[in-house]
């Protein structure tokens, strides 16, 4: 990219990203207070997603600001990523669900049937329940003893949602939900998504809504066994670790006062990798010699690049941080 303000080698400061306001058929013409966007309720605005770390979202601060996120990796992958990664794609998509209807019934490929179709990667992620109403449910995984002959005959009659795992759900609770998973989310929940940086969706049962579905290709797709369901927190002395898999690594932070970026990596994670730090609620505030300082609004995303200076990150009120960041796996799933 000419002229870009920044080379691999230098240090590059942290940046806030602007949302990016998904249509969904089944979310709402409202986000409030959750986000401050109203639809023009003409029937075509229904947000049902929010992308946080998307390609197409605009950086909103700092050297490239004005920018497409997608548009800095490929232009400092290292500043971005380090010297490990195995890409310099962006590894990650963040993005907040809002169901006020039920989503389809559907699967994601692995990264092997990705590729096989044309697509980089495939896409496992989980969930991360911000809100979650009286009796809210998800559905991960297929129940014990389900055959394919069941799922095909319950797509065909419309029956397959007594084929689902149901799971309830609750504030704080962790879903994972890896490549291969039958899955659904349904409304009552407002769930923080970490995913592979992948859009692909097989729809397998859409509720009668005029959209594609993808019977063929999600049969294929399908496992019969994973490791999808709920993941129980893994508490510490200066974080919650709510999840640590093979794509990433999702873990709520804790900030008394003020702390350091140094002490931010957690065990056994490397130094000098990217991450996002989001204010799942409260405000923070970055502050650094080397950059100017940063206001992390309620539900604002930030991105950490492997190259950036030390900071200090400080509680201004109500702070309720989560730290996302991507893993490396060995190899393809």
């Amino acid at each position: 990219m000419p002229g870009s303000p920044a080379s691999p080698t230098r240090e590059l400061a942290p940046f806030l990203i602007d949302p990016l306001f998904v249509s969904r058929v089944w979310g709402y013409k409202d986000l409030r207070p959750w986000y401050d966007h109203a639809g023009r309720g003409d029937g075509h605005d229904s947000i049902g997603e929010v992308w946080l770390t998307g390609d197409e979202c605009r950086v909103a601060s700092g050297a490239y600001a004005g920018r497409k996120l997608g548009e800095v990796f490929a232009a400092v992958p290292e500043a971005m990523l380090g010297r490990e990664a195995p890409s310099a794609q962006s590894p990650l998509l963040v993005k907040v669900i809002f169901a006020r209807e039920k989503l389809s019934v559907q699967v994601h490929p692995d990264d092997c049937m990705a590729q096989k179709y044309g697509e980089p990667r495939g896409k496992t992620e989980c969930w991360y329940a911000l809100s979650a109403d009286e009796g809210a449910q998800v559905a991960a995984g297929l129940r014990p003893g389900v055959t394919v002959d069941e799922v095909r005959a319950g797509i065909e009659r419309g029956t397959l949602e007594q084929s689902l795992n149901v799971l309830p759900v609750r504030r704080g609770d962790m879903v994972f939900v890896d490549a291969g998973t039958v899955h659904a989310i349904w409304p009552g929940s407002i769930l923080l998504e970490t995913q592979q940086n992948s859009d692909t969706t097989y729809r397998m049962y859409d509720y009668g809504r005029p959209r594609e579905l993808h019977v063929e290709k999600s049969l294929e797709a399908l496992r019969f066994e994973t490791r999808a369901g709920l993941v129980p927190p893994q508490v510490l002395e200066d974080r919650t670790i709510l999840i640590d898999v093979e794509y990433f690594r999702v873990e709520r932070i804790v900030v008394k006062g003020s702390r350091a970026s140094a002490t931010l990596p957690g065990p056994g994670e490397a130094r000098g990798c990217l991450s996002y730090l989001f204010a799942a609620a409260g405000s923070a505030r970055l502050s650094s010699g080397g950059f100017d300082p940063i206001e992390l609004a309620p539900r604002a995303i930030a991105a950490i690049p492997a190259a950036s200076p030390a900071f200090t990150i400080e509680d201004l009120g109500g702070l309720d941080l989560v730290r996302i960041s991507p893993r490396w796996p060995q190899k393809a799933l």
